[in-house]
């Protein structure tokens, strides 16, 4: 039974791996050979940079941070590293949604076009800024050993669910995006005609749309989520030196026991006990 969950897992992990890489291919080969490349001179080249970046920093990189915690050959290293992976990836991902901002601003105001006038650019730029105070409050709760204990722990289901609310919402902002940009951007054929530029770029939006869901599907999976350190520790003081590999599967069977935990044993636990759900 642990063996098979674990298979499912991996499966459904390389599944994710594999459209988000297709995704990512997909949106390079639109930009290079139907549109008109990279570049970063105030035309269309410098609009381009806006669905790479989106699609590799806010997409792939985001839903990577999202599932880190869950990957159970990491659950061996230090929760703290893990954090700093987390937010590392997070910020790399923000970083890059920033730049693909700044592109879309030069792009529009050196081509005399109006900004935030669309319904993608306005919920666009809503997550942006919702993303940067999810990251802020996560570094000020998580990574900054200052925080009580009670609040961080308050504080998580409030973090786990902005996280994928987010998540989701990138993925909708991205599918308006891709939609608008061949609406304004095929003349003929147009969109309606389903010339090859608009059933490539659709099928870019299934992909991201797959790529979500099996992030959302391993992120929510109780049994797939890393145990909590107490857990672990014990299991590793009872088998020792047994090999990783085998220890996992009964890791993920375990977490399941840890969701259980009542909010008094919780309040008792000392500051460097961690109660990231992912």
């Amino acid at each position: 039974m642990m063996e098979a969950r674990r298979a499912l897992f991996l499966v459904v992990l390389a599944a994710a791996a594999a459209a988000g890489l297709v995704a990512v291919v997909f949106v390079l080969k639109w930009v290079l050979h139907f549109r008109e490349g990279l570049a970063w001179d105030g035309g269309p080249g410098e609009f381009n940079w806006h669905p790479v970046l989106m699609v590799i920093g806010f997409v792939v990189l985001q839903g990577t941070a999202i599932i880190v915690y869950r990957l159970p050959w990491t659950w061996h290293s230090s929760k703290q590293l893990m954090k700093f992976i987390h937010a590392g990836l997070n910020l790399l991902a923000f970083s890059l949604a920033v730049i693909s901002v700044v592109a879309v601003f030069d792009f529009h105001n050196y081509a005399k076009i109006p900004n935030m006038y669309s319904l993608h650019s306005w919920v666009g730029l809503a997550v942006v800024v919702l993303y940067a105070l999810q990251l802020v409050l996560g570094v000020f709760m998580y990574l900054i050993p200052v925080t009580p204990v009670s609040l961080r722990a308050a504080f998580m289901p409030l973090h786990v669910y902005t996280g994928l609310l987010l998540f989701t919402s990138v993925i909708g902002v991205a599918l308006m995006g891709i939609t608008e940009k061949l609406i304004f951007g095929l003349k003929d054929p147009k969109y309606k005609d389903s010339p090859p530029e608009a059933v490539f770029v659709n099928v870019l939006g299934v992909l991201l749309v797959v790529f979500g869901g099996l992030i959302l599907w391993i992120a929510t999976r109780t049994s797939w989520k890393r145990p909590s350190d107490q857990i672990l520790h014990n299991l590793h003081t009872n088998v020792g030196g047994e090999d990783s590999t085998k220890v996992g599967p009964a890791l993920s069977q375990l977490s399941e026991g840890n969701d259980a935990e009542s909010s008094s044993d919780v309040r008792k636990r000392s500051s460097k006990m961690d109660y990231e759900a992912n």
